[in-house]
């Protein structure tokens, strides 16, 4: 029996710190030399016919959280969400889960890691075809050596939760591509992952059937709490399921906060330019909007939770013609109102956020 070694439960359950992945002839020289690691990646390659895909990548990943991996094609997403369980050997740098050095383990130990704590869910689905729904829900039960009996139990108990119920006898090629996506969820939380890791898992998907599985994350992270690691190059993606967006250029996190934070305070011309269309009113929450309120407004008025976006706060204050006080358990944190609302949808009214960092 391998030794426990979790940490409290307010510790990270991934901390990644320095972590580079370089590929190219003598790629180990890169982290190390100060004038390499500077370079751009096109001078990089001129330089050392390397190419440099995670750059000095540092995060935490938090116990229950979805942490969103987002940026364009090349920006080094997919190959940094690999490195976590060394599907993709790192070149340099660290990364623990709950404590433990990943990049110190054995292959049993890894082999362990990536069947048992942290689940893979990829774009292509990886499906048995001979295999029923059943049996493939099964498969990863199957490989820990679950018995018969008990990890079709268990896989019956996932593809009802992922709404597959009835489909348990068809095989993959009687699947349309949405419920081929469901049944590669179901097996990857049949084995109970601490972690689900996404890699683009549904950008293969139709516009619909996208919004499905999207939505399924999201209820299945609220009934669950799972801890995920999402990779996405899609921005309102990102916006809908993320806690925390660490948002990739070149290699590098160019900036590393929450949905609300980026859109709100971007780090720089990129990022300012990358969230520009984003209509502002769908992710801002009324604590960007708030004042202090008066004795009379806070006794009296619509109420809204903090988390409430700011596009609710506007239908509630338009709905009744006077600011709406922001509740928390009972107490009156402050109001909003129109003029507030339209500055924050305006750009002009966002504080930046404790904790928000650029990389």
């Amino acid at each position: 029996m391998s030794k426990d070694t979790r940490t409290p439960a307010d510790a990270p359950v991934f901390s990644v710190e320095g972590l580079w992945k370089v590929f190219g002839p003598k790629a180990e020289r890169v982290p190390t030399d100060p004038e390499f690691a500077s370079l751009s990646p096109a001078e990089l390659r001129e330089r050392t016919g390397c190419t440099a895909a995670v750059r000095d990548v540092g995060f935490d990943v938090r116990k229950g959280e979805v942490f969103v991996v987002m940026g364009l094609s090349g920006s080094g997403k997919s190959t940094l969400v690999r490195c976590l369980t060394r599907l993709i050997e790192p070149t340099a740098g660290t990364i623990a889960i709950d404590g433990e050095d990943v990049r110190a383990m054995d292959k049993a130990r890894l082999r362990e890691l990536r069947r048992h704590r942290a689940a893979m869910v990829f774009q292509h689905f990886g499906l048995l075809p001979h295999r029923t729904v059943l049996d493939n829900v099964a498969y990863g039960l199957e490989i820990q050596g679950v018995g018969r009996a008990e990890r079709r139990e268990r896989a019956a108990a996932f593809v009802a939760k992922v709404g597959l119920e009835g489909m348990e006898q068809r095989r993959p090629a009687q699947l349309s591509g949405g419920q081929r996506q469901r049944v590669g969820l179901a097996r990857a939380l049949a084995v109970d992952p601490e972690v689900l890791l996404f890699d683009e898992p549904f950008s293969a998907l139709d516009p619909l059937i996208r919004r499905d599985m999207q939505e399924e994350v999201v209820r299945l992270h609220r009934e669950e709490g799972r801890t995920m690691v999402f990779v996405t190059h899609d921005l309102s993606e990102a916006l809908k399921l993320g806690d925390r967006i660490a948002l990739m250029r070149d290699g590098r996190v160019v900036q590393l906060g929450t949905p609300e934070g980026i859109v709100g305070s971007p780090a720089d011309d990129y990022v300012r330019e990358f969230v520009r269309d984003v209509p502002r009113e769908q992710v801002m929450t009324v604590r960007t909007a708030m004042r202090a309120a008066t004795a009379e407004e806070a006794a009296d008025g619509p109420a809204l939770p903090p988390d409430a976006t700011v596009s609710e706060a506007i239908e509630a204050v338009a709905r009744t013609g006077s600011p709406a006080r922001v509740m928390d358990g009972g107490r009156c944190l402050g109001v909003v109102d129109h003029d507030r609302l339209l500055r924050v949808v305006a750009g002009t009214g966002h504080r930046p956020e404790p904790g928000e960092k650029a990389a």
